[in-house]
């Protein structure tokens, strides 16, 4: 059965893994994704383990239900074949900072007279306007601008990354977001349009939905940070042979906790007896409830607490999530036998969609692999393609 963006076709100029996350989202729903690459390919297909060249252990992710096509922007005759690509597009993705965009002719201004109907979506680091605009930005040096670096510090007691690609893949499901949303207002009013999403702004907003806190009011009530979140003590809970991720949050959460560690006296402790009390005292109740994680196994642990209704978890590192049993019972691994790379283990995305069941991953593409096949699509004759690849703009002959 077809995805819900069955029809959509997707034009994708992105690298690394910002632009690259948002189409393979859209293409996980069913649009025809044809990611354009430089004749090198995508700097991300060299990351990580490579069976063979250009086709890195992370790409093979990021570049599923997409097909690829190779341009080299700079060549002369590049514009034509661009231009055949944008006029059967319905979006068009790219993450070139403004001045080299207009150069490569990829901006709105230069694509919107081929096909006034596209949804053209920029990431880019900076909205304009602003000291930063037009510079470069990566993940690490946006995770430092909007606090998340900092937020680390006030945990860890120095500043550190978040050990992940955290704010191109946050970035990435707004620009997918993005999308959709100018998709609805076309169908609703014929109307395209562009659209840009600036990698510190959505960054700086997703940190402050909690973080802005007391303030919120101006003048500020109390400085910006949430504090339950903050507390050296919000960590997991250290047990007799590991650690176990606990969570009571309601009174009768606490109530039940007191009780299976046999101190119900503790819910009468007025630093514990409320909400408001636990707040205002957060690093005395997790302070409290860590010295009494110590004395069973982490096992004993999740049944007592589990058996009391209080929330709580397991700590899984990667090698444990990847046997979790939750997500083995729910189908969240889809296996993917590629022409080149052998089988594949992926996530499959874990949307449902009652109209719709997703179809088995497109296995992502070698650097170029459907170039002439798109292209004819456009309407581009043998006699054109030829032409253009005498001149190179498909990449050295």
């Amino acid at each position: 059965m077809a995805g819900p963006l069955d029809g959509i076709r997707v034009l994708d100029l992105t690298s690394v893994v910002l632009g690259p996350y948002a189409t393979m989202l859209l293409g996980d729903l069913g649009a025809d994704v044809v990611k354009v690459e430089p004749p090198e390919g995508d700097s991300m297909r060299f990351a990580g383990h490579q069976r063979h060249p250009a086709m890195g252990s992370i790409s093979l992710t990021l570049g599923r239900n997409k097909r690829s096509v190779v341009l080299d922007l700079k060549a002369p005759g590049a514009g034509e074949a661009l231009h055949a690509l944008v006029r059967h597009a319905d979006v068009v993705v790219h993450n070139v900072r403004p001045e080299p965009a207009r150069r490569l002719g990829l901006d709105y201004e230069s694509l919107r007279p081929v096909n006034p109907l596209i949804v053209h979506a920029t990431a880019l680091g900076f909205g304009d306007g602003g000291p930063y605009s037009g510079q470069p930005a990566y993940d690490d040096l946006v995770q430092g601008l909007s606090g998340a670096v900092g937020l680390m510090e006030r945990q860890a007691g120095e500043p550190r990354y978040v050990p992940m690609v955290f704010v191109d893949k946050t970035t990435g499901m707004a620009v997918a977001a993005a999308v959709l949303a100018a998709l609805v207002h076309r169908e609703r009013t014929g109307e395209g349009q562009a659209v840009t999403v600036p990698m510190f702004e959505t960054m700086s907003g997703f940190v402050l939905v909690e973080h802005l806190a007391d303030a919120t009011f101006d003048p500020p009530a109390g400085p910006p940070g949430y504090a339950r979140v903050l507390s050296p003590f919000r960590r997991p809970y250290r047990t007799a042979d590991g650690h176990v991720c606990a969570l009571p949050y309601l009174d009768k959460h606490f109530s039940a906790l007191f009780e299976v560690v046999g101190r119900p006296e503790l819910a009468e402790d007025p630093r514990f007896a409320t909400l408001a009390a636990r707040v205002a005292n957060i690093d005395e109740v997790y302070e409290v409830v860590e010295g009494l994680m110590t004395t069973r196994t982490t096992a004993e642990w999740l049944g007592a607490l589990r058996a009391g209704g209080v929330p709580c978890a397991p700590v899984n590192r990667l090698e444990d999530l990847l046997e979790d049993p939750h997500l083995e019972a729910v189908g969240f691994w889809e296996t993917v036998e590629h022409p080149t790379e052998g089988t594949l283990r992926q996530p499959r995305l874990p949307w449902g969609f009652s109209a719709n069941v997703a179809a088995p991953a497109r296995p992502a593409p070698d650097v170029g692999a459907q170039t002439e096949e798109v292209l004819r699509e456009a309407g581009l004759s043998p006699g054109r393609l030829a032409a253009l690849r005498k001149v190179g703009v498909f990449g050295p002959n």
